[in-house]
């Protein structure tokens, strides 16, 4: 979307002085957006109630350095780190140049580090550190289960990173594992604890955008110069010499299929496993947390392959997944039930050679346009009304009349006080890690095992299996080339019956 700078602003300040105007709740959440540490007020934990939990963590690469960087101290004490490899157990000390992933060695200071034990085996952490209480799982996505139901049959809680598992039926045994050991179980998509989408989905469930037929998400990135793709990173020479004779025997039939598993079919989910599942779970949220009725969509490796056919461009590249995905999905609106053609469109596309629109959701409603970017900002633009002002040079207010809260012409040349403190200082905002893990260390000490629809853990197993539910049969959709319905029995973790078995859909 075309937006000039005074554009984006207005956009900005118009959501903010929307959210300031609903409620005194709303607006507080607006002006602690920027701190990492009031998610208790934001998702209803509180402070831990005792010591720091013991944790173990499994899997130090990149998504797994990122959450060592964000664990919350005063809710979390790391006993022990495992990955297969070298390299990997070295950045969970030292960091990496990413200011997102710092390291243990500053993010605790040295004498703290230094007393954290080292595997490269989760099962010797599980059986030299029986004190432990939890782990937090960050391995590649074929091992997720395995890694998973091995710590819940120990008796560990387990935060696992998205996606859950690499199909359904793992999904479904890592839920019956849970409730068998009973332990907690709840998978990292963050979104569920960010401030920003928080407050998005605050504006959308009061009704200001109106009646919603369209999203639009993508996440788009430009991999077509050499050596730029984090998923293509070269092997390093430590891991191989360490690994090559023994990694058959952890589920990898090379330490190249380890070290770029997202690259492989075996290991990874791909393009919507990755990414558009971040995207998937986002416009659920604003639907209501409604499941999607069908999709369908297109995948195909078309610029990575091999050099000099093709493209100019075109890269050697051993990945089997896709390099360019599209979707569509069909949602039930909020009258489905009763009226059939009440159904919202949401596109994704993820794309790895342009990279000019920033990624994240475009919420299309009747009477509002809301424009969510990257994680950290959110835009609102008043539709304009017959012989009305609207658009996107448009200042809004928020009319609170008896018909409910509405978006109304402002005449003002800024924010009020209150969208001014609502949006003023927030800085870089939090995407919702460090929350997820209080709020998941929190449901221990409480022994809480309540569901997002009571007040607890907002991912548990349930929903984090719709969201791979909804990745998975995308893939499948663009492999067979088909519309796919999904069915009511593969969201049930009592029914075995799963996508990736259904004979209609792989016949």
């Amino acid at each position: 979307m075309n937006l000039t700078p005074a554009d984006r602003q207005l956009g900005k300040d118009n959501f903010h002085e929307s959210l300031a105007a609903l409620t005194r709740r709303a607006f507080l959440k607006g002006t602690a957006a920027a701190v990492p540490t009031v998610g208790a007020a934001y998702f209803g934990y509180s402070a831990l109630n005792g010591s720091p939990v013991k944790v173990g963590f499994i899997g130090t690469g990149d998504e797994g350095s990122i959450l060592i960087t964000q664990h919350p101290p005063a809710y979390m004490d790391i006993v022990a780190v495992a990955d297969l490899r070298p390299t990997n157990r070295k950045r969970a000390f030292t960091g990496d140049n990413n200011v997102h992933r710092v390291g243990l060695n500053k993010k605790l200071g040295m004498e703290t580090a230094k007393k954290i034990a080292v595997y490269d085996s989760h099962k010797e952490m599980l059986e030299k550190h029986k004190e432990l209480e939890a782990v937090v799982i960050a391995v590649p996505l074929n091992v997720h289960a395995s890694i998973a139901i091995d710590c819940m049959k120990a008796g560990k809680h387990v935060l696992c990173e998205k996606l859950m598992a690499h199909n359904i039926t793992e999904c479904k045994e890592m839920i019956r594992v849970a409730k068998e050991n009973n332990v907690i179980l709840t998978v990292g998509h963050q979104r569920h604890y960010s401030a920003l989408y928080e407050n998005a989905n605050e504006l959308i469930a009061a009704g200001l955008l109106g009646d919603i037929k369209f999203i639009r998400a993508c996440w788009h990135r430009n991999n077509s110069w050499p050596n730029v793709d984090s998923w293509n990173k070269p092997v390093p020479g430590e891991d191989e010499s360490a690994l090559r004779d023994s990694i058959t025997q952890w589920g990898f039939e090379s330490v190249e299929q380890l070290c770029k598993w997202r690259l492989f079919n075996k290991t990874g989910g791909g393009l919507m496993a990755e990414l558009g599942s971040h995207q998937l779970d986002a416009s659920s949220i604003f639907l209501g947390k409604r499941k999607p009725l069908a999709v369908m969509g297109y995948g195909g490796k078309n610029f990575y392959g091999v050099k000099g056919v093709g493209s100019k461009d075109k890269q050697a590249d051993p990945r089997e997944c896709d390099d360019h995905v599209y979707a569509i999905f069909e949602f039930p609106g909020p009258h489905y039930d009763e009226d059939q053609n009440d159904v919202v469109i949401v596109t994704y596309s993820s794309i790895n050679t342009n990279k000019l629109e920033p990624y994240g959701e475009t919420i299309f409603g009747s009477r509002a346009t809301l424009i969510v970017e990257e994680e950290q900002t959110a835009m609102l633009f008043k539709e304009a009304a017959p012989g009305g002002a609207g658009g996107t040079g448009t200042r809004v207010q928020v009319d609170t009349g008896k018909g409910g809260p509405a978006l109304a012409t402002s005449d003002t040349l800024g924010p009020s006080a209150k969208g001014q403190a609502a949006g003023g200082g927030m800085g870089q905002i939090s995407r919702g890690y460090t929350e997820e893990m209080e709020h998941f260390c929190h449901a221990i000490r409480e022994n809480d095992r309540r569901g997002p629809h009571e007040g607890g853990l907002r991912c548990p197993g349930e929903v984090a299996m719709a969201d791979a539910i909804m990745a998975l049969t995308t893939n499948l959709a663009m492999k067979h080339r088909k519309r796919i319905a999904f069915k009511k029995e593969w969201f049930d973790p009592e029914n075995p019956a799963a996508p990736e078995t259904d004979p209609e859909i792989t016949a």
